[in-house]
């Protein structure tokens, strides 16, 4: 597995973050701490895959991990058309593992945030579209599935960060793709109630993934965009459709999804219908019991074991 996200923007990914690192049976071969878009209120830049990178690392030292070269940094700017990539260690990184011949297992990429640095690996090297699966969180509603939320952006979050990128993933490439749309990831709510029972008393990790959520929320209530009484722990899902498949005849079993014909995007963020263009996923829901469950009683597991090591 490679995991690149956004870290040093909504806190939502160091859940995921932490959740896989707390799962046993997958092998994370990297984790690329990737860039928001400029200006963004999370953290305005310029340096912004840099301060991804930070983030990890105190994650990290939180849990007492080595990260022996694990954590790479990828590209601080997204791409300027869908020819030139954007080179970077993390875009390397994804083709040096899809490339490689020692290993059976499947490859998954896991992203959180933009597509830059997978954009650019294909762009590099477009052999690995047969050798990855794209988990992505990001991306609007499609037709006939769901409606946009009241006030959404015009430009989904994700997507808003590289365009460009993602019109390579999806129009420009044959990279295997599950995506989970907008709709699909407001799903994953969690309480305030629930992160002060279940979170931030396990451990100095619980305590801060509590407290970097918190502060959002106060931020937002004060704001008054809403009652500050639920989050959306939106990047989980990458973690449910990956290390918490069936036993049997693998897969993500207790989520929803439709295979759909991959549509291209449009510069302004709107799919357009390709015909005849390779089949992806589109989750339309997911299995929130099992992945907060599972998350949090993963988190308690660490916390007892860390407080008798």
């Amino acid at each position: 597995m490679i995991i690149d996200n956004d870290f040093s923007g909504d806190p939502d990914d160091l859940y995921q973050l932490v959740h896989h690192l707390l799962s046993t049976t997958v092998e994370i071969r990297a984790i690329i701490g990737s860039h928001l878009r400029e200006g963004d209120p999370f953290d305005p830049g310029p340096d912004t895959a840099a301060n991804a990178v930070a983030v990890v690392k105190d994650v990290f030292a939180r849990m007492g991990l080595k990260d022996e070269d694990l954590i790479l940094q990828g590209s601080n700017l997204p791409l300027t058309d869908v020819q030139t990539p954007q080179d970077s260690p993390g875009a390397r990184a994804i083709i040096a593992e899809a490339m490689r011949d020692d290993i059976d297992s499947p490859l998954y990429y896991v992203a959180g945030g933009g597509l830059t640095d997978l954009a650019s690996a294909y762009l590099l090297e477009p052999r690995i579209a047969d050798k990855v699966t794209v988990v992505w969180i990001g991306g609007p509603e499609h037709d006939g599935l769901a409606y946009p939320p009241p006030g959404g952006m015009p430009v989904e979050y994700n997507l808003l960060i590289d365009v460009t990128a993602a019109q390579v993933v999806f129009g420009h490439s044959e990279l295997a793709l599950w995506q989970v749309p907008r709709n699909v990831y407001r799903q994953c709510l969690v309480s305030d109630a629930e992160l002060r029972l279940r979170v931030a008393g396990e451990g100095l990790i619980g305590a801060y993934l509590y407290d970097e959520v918190r502060k959002v929320m106060d931020r937002a209530t004060a704001q008054g965009r809403g009652p500050g009484e639920t989050y959306a722990l939106g990047d989980s899902p990458l973690v449910l459709l990956t290390a918490l498949q069936s036993l049997f005849e693998a897969d993500g079993t207790s989520s929803l999804y439709e295979l759909r014909p991959t549509p291209a995007l449009t510069s302004d963020g709107a799919y357009r219908a390709v015909h005849g263009s390779r089949s992806m996923r589109v989750y339309t829901w997911v299995d929130t019991r099992l992945m907060f469950e599972d998350f949090f009683l993963k988190l308690r597991e660490f916390a007892q074991w860390q407080r008798g090591a």
